[in-house]
């Protein structure tokens, strides 16, 4: 009788306690395959860090497929571009071979819109994958010991205000040339957010030199040249696109049922409704029972229940059911080792919130990393 299989797209947060736990599945009878694009899964939460040179890319990565092999598990690095849930299989964007599965999870993160975007060109860097933000950095660096770079950040939310603060970090510890930096946003910064939060932010920014022009809604980049809505145009050295995240696209390309963003359609499960072997977790789903925001806490909270559903569908057991939480921390790292605390009512800015920011997210990615021993 063939194994049963369990496949993980992607190795994400919402998949770090299953992928622990590889070597357990694996002795219990059954085959794990990992498919992701990279051989290392990126911590997002401190990708702006790294891009502003606190952090080295090792300090923010887990060996996704050291940890998978390691334990018995099968890695495949490549990219997936479509699931068929009648046939139980999910197909590679390089190779024709088809993945089969008899339990699936989808951890396949989100990616910015590059709707504005009117063709690839070497001046643009995305948030995600965070791999780019590393690109960023060395080309910055490059350009910059010619002449001060015309930096531009399109959007005024969390990813927009720390790409700023930690670009000019950088700027200002290693650049021979202090770039000039300029964020576009069409509403303002940190819109939705507590007006204390946008007043620290735009404070510790404009102080360091950071432009931010609210009220200038981009229609589009082309060949280095952001046009606004208004008419006037501007050119940039360097432009970082962060007007927030978009599911990735597979799980529409599949027909399969998603929520108005384009993520997959989980229950209270965590699972597909219409297919029962099919589960998710991250920046990837639409959690029908309560929709989330899309922030790295409620993929961590996800990852004990879903281990166990995953454990669960494997081996005909009962389900659990995800609670999101209450109330969730969130620190925004500004750069110059400052950053933004808020919790409840507590909200307060400048280098302690860094500090335990960078303490909370050093124990995260050290927790994991350990597994890679």
């Amino acid at each position: 009788m063939a194994k049963r299989r369990l496949v993980l797209i992607g190795g994400g947060h919402a998949h770090m306690v299953t992928l622990a736990n590889i070597r357990t599945i694996v002795d219990k009878g059954y085959d794990v395959t990992v498919i992701q694009p990279s051989t290392h899964h990126y911590y997002s939460g401190m990708g702006p860090g790294m891009l502003g040179g606190t952090y080295h890319p090792d300090d923010i990565r887990f060996a996704t497929r050291k940890v998978v092999e390691s334990q018995g598990g099968t890695f495949v690095k490549d990219k997936v571009v479509s699931i068929d849930p009648e046939k139980q299989v999910v197909r590679l964007d390089n190779s024709d071979e088809e993945v089969g599965y008899d339990v699936l999870s989808c951890n396949a993160g989100s990616s910015v819109p590059r709707d504005i975007i009117h063709a690839d060109s070497p001046e643009i860097f995305t948030a995600k994958p965070i791999e780019s933000l590393f690109r960023a950095q060395e080309k910055i660096l490059s350009l910059s010991k010619e002449r001060a770079l015309n930096i531009a950040i399109i959007g005024g939310g969390p990813s927009s205000i720390e790409i700023a603060g930690n670009v000019q970090q950088l700027g200002q510890r290693q650049a021979l040339h202090q770039p000039h930096i300029s964020i576009y946003t069409g509403r303002e910064i940190m819109v939705g957010k507590p007006a204390k939060i946008r007043k620290l932010a735009l404070a510790s920014l404009t102080k360091r030199g950071v432009k931010v022009l609210e009220g200038n809604y981009v229609k589009n980049i082309d060949q280095g040249i952001i046009h606004l809505e208004d008419g006037t145009s501007h050119p940039a050295d360097i432009i970082f696109p962060a007007v927030g995240v978009r599911p990735s696209p597979i799980f529409a390309d599949s027909g399969l049922a998603t929520g108005p963003d384009g993520g997959l359609l989980v229950n209270r499960f965590l699972q597909c409704p219409a297919y029962p072997n099919i589960f998710g977790g991250g920046d990837c789903i639409y959690f029908e029972p309560d929709p989330l925001d899309k922030v790295g806490v409620y993929a961590v909270r996800q990852n004990p229940v879903l281990y166990h559903n995953l454990m669960a569908g494997l081996e005909g057991e009962d389900l659990e059911a995800f609670q999101p939480g209450g109330s969730y921390l969130l620190i925004y790292n500004l750069g110059n080792d400052e950053g933004v605390f808020c919790k409840w009512s507590v909200i307060f800015g400048g280098k302690l919130a860094f500090k335990i920011k960078d303490y909370i997210d050093r124990k995260f990615i050290e927790k994991f990393q350990t597994i890679e021993k």
